[in-house]
């Protein structure tokens, strides 16, 4: 495993360094330096006295060096990951804590409660300025063939202390390189319009999803706490195109809505027509059988009244026969037998107008 030794994380108390000694070489000098003058003072030949003084200086000279050799403190915000021969055997909470002197005992001080910001497709520029885009990283393709500009950012944190510092070499670059590769992933599945307008969270919590999932998989101890979509617009090389492209699908989709609202006002209507001329067909057919099983059911009464009384059964189909064409038709009554006094004919028709005429 190959320890990690970003975000400070070989320093001890009051600023010391991976071993756990002063902050630097000089610091060590300048300690030690300072200790000799004070020994001269002290020593035969000097201008100070002798005897327990050397001893007194000797024993505070000790205590100095054990102090620096054998603690260590951890911030507020960090985590002590001690490392005995380059194992790590136990994590150390804020505050003083002691240790095995260099070589034996390191100690590893990454920050697990700072929130750390990861931008795709931008870099902060001067104060007052607006970021600078960087297309190599924000230029993707979407799923239906279109170019898309889309510029993020990834926040997240340690979660893991012991998984960050030792099977992750680089955690920026590696953070950096999974969240590109989720987010191309995700633009890669997804239609360009959802993306540029109502899929934006969804593409955000996609991605999120998406980028836990590999840092777990690599036991990165990574913590992505959220994905932030700052621009996703086309190029600014064919946005003018992608606008009237926009457009004629704006058209499109108008003129198959009309196409819809008018072929579900017509086709009810056909349909509806449709079917009243079928049960109206149907109504004719059962009249006309009804009819034609009346007349015949009627036709086989008179039958058998006939073969019981043949001239009267005949007499009556004539005279009903007689009613049913002369009912509706004016009239004349001529009498041939009636003599030169009576009136031979009677004018029914003019006695029915006269009669109308008076009413």
């Amino acid at each position: 495993m190959a320890p990690n030794n970003q975000n400070g994380g070989g320093r001890g108390p009051w600023g010391q360094g991976p071993f756990g000694g002063p902050r630097n070489q000089r610091d060590l000098e300048q300690t030690l330096k300072q200790a000799r003058d004070k020994l001269r003072q002290v020593l035969p030949g000097g201008s100070g006295p002798s005897g327990p003084i050397i001893l007194l200086g000797a024993v505070v000279l000790a205590a100095i060096v054990g102090f620096y050799s054998f603690t260590f403190r951890v911030h507020p915000d960090e985590l002590g990951v001690v490392v005995r021969f380059g194992k790590p055997v136990r994590q150390e909470p804020p505050g003083l804590h002691f240790r095995l002197p260099y070589p034996i005992e390191e100690v590893r001080l990454p920050k697990v409660t700072r929130q750390n910001t990861m931008e795709i497709g931008l870099r902060a520029s001067a104060p007052g300025r607006s970021p600078v885009a960087v297309l190599e990283e924000s230029l993707m393709l979407t799923g239906d063939e279109n170019i898309v500009d889309v510029q993020f950012v990834v926040f997240w944190r340690i979660k893991d202390a012991q998984k960050y510092l030792f099977n992750i070499q680089n955690p920026d670059i590696t953070v950096k390189d999974v969240a590109q590769s989720a987010m191309r992933e995700v633009v890669g599945q997804s239609n360009i319009q959802p993306i540029l307008t109502e899929a934006r969270q969804k593409t955000e919590q996609a991605v999120q999803k998406l980028m836990q999932s590999v840092l777990d998989n690599y036991q990165t101890g990574v913590q992505i706490e959220e994905v932030r979509l700052q621009k996703v617009d086309p190029p600014t090389q064919v946005i003018d195109a992608f606008r009237d492209v926009q457009a004629a699908r704006a058209d499109r989709e108008r003129l198959q809505n009309e196409a819809q609202a008018y072929a579900g006002r017509v086709v009810p209507e056909a349909r509806g027509e449709a079917e009243r001329i079928l049960q109206a067909a149907r109504g004719y057919k059962q009249q006309t059988v009804a009819e034609a099983i009346g007349q015949t059911a009627r036709f086989l009464k008179i039958l058998e009244e006939y073969k019981k009384a043949p001239e009267v059964t005949r007499k009556r189909l004539y005279l009903e026969t007689m009613e049913r064409v002369l009912g509706g038709t004016d009239k004349i009554i001529i009498d041939g037998k009636a003599g030169q006094s009576v009136v031979p004919f009677l004018p029914l028709d003019q006695l029915q107008k006269r009669k109308e005429g008076g009413n």
